[in-house]
């Protein structure tokens, strides 16, 4: 008898476990989940210019010093067009040698000069004082640009935007498909953020005076994504 009560106790325990499961899929929230982006495009406020100088002699101290005499220019000039310290940077300053031949496992190439130079990053905040700022820093003696980007400043109130347009996004493809599934949408149960980024348009140049003939401002975009679940419920 003893054994009989304990199989009973077991089986009404494993048919409760039963119900409850049951019980819970037919209680669970039928929900959807969906991957929205937001985007805002903007004119640009800013550009930042990567230039230096590079300079090549047969000593090391001799390139090192003409390289660090033009860079010197170059950041008076700078200053002069009134571009603050904050927004004038090192990049990188390197002295490379210049081998004749390869290394053949006994005698090491020769070293038949040396280059040095200098790179810094420059933040110019008036756009109408680009083509200024190119002039200038060429004529201080600046002979490599590596590149061109414009941007925002304050780039924070539309990515505010960009987020809400996500939000929006986001409700918008949930109703379509909700109403496709004769139901509509209920609460929004979770939003996840996945990240906000600026995508600003870029410009490589080989010199100064391409930069000058083939700078166009365009457009910069800011993004945010996010996802979003919404409940589902019966119209």
């Amino acid at each position: 008898m003893k054994q009989i009560a304990i199989l009973l106790v077991t089986a009404i325990f494993v048919q409760t476990g039963v119900v409850r499961q049951a019980l819970a899929e037919e209680t669970r929230t039928p929900s959807i989940t969906i991957q929205a982006q937001g985007v805002v495009d903007a004119e640009p406020d800013m550009a930042t210019i990567v230039l230096g100088v590079s300079t090549r002699a047969s000593e090391a101290q001799a390139a090192f010093e003409a390289t660090t005499e033009s860079a010197s220019k170059i950041l008076d000039a700078l200053s002069g067009l009134g571009i603050a310290d904050k927004d004038v940077q090192t990049r990188a300053i390197t002295l490379t040698p210049i081998q004749k031949g390869d290394y053949d496992g006994d005698t090491p190439p020769e070293i038949v000069a040396y280059e040095a130079s200098n790179q810094v990053t420059v933040r110019v905040l008036n756009l109408d004082e680009l083509g200024k700022v190119l002039d200038s820093v060429a004529g201080a003696g600046a002979n490599t640009l590596q590149g061109l980007q414009f941007g925002l400043a304050e780039p924070g109130p539309l990515r505010d935007q960009a987020r809400a347009a996500a939000v929006k996004d986001a409700i918008r493809q949930a109703g379509m498909y909700a109403e496709a599934a004769g139901l509509k949408l209920g609460r929004i149960l979770s939003i996840e953020t996945r990240g906000g980024y600026g995508a600003p348009m870029m410009m490589e140049a080989a010199s100064f005076s391409s930069a000058k003939r083939s700078v166009a401002k365009g457009e910069v975009s800011v993004t945010d994504e996010i996802g979003v679940e919404f409940e589902l419920v019966a119209q």
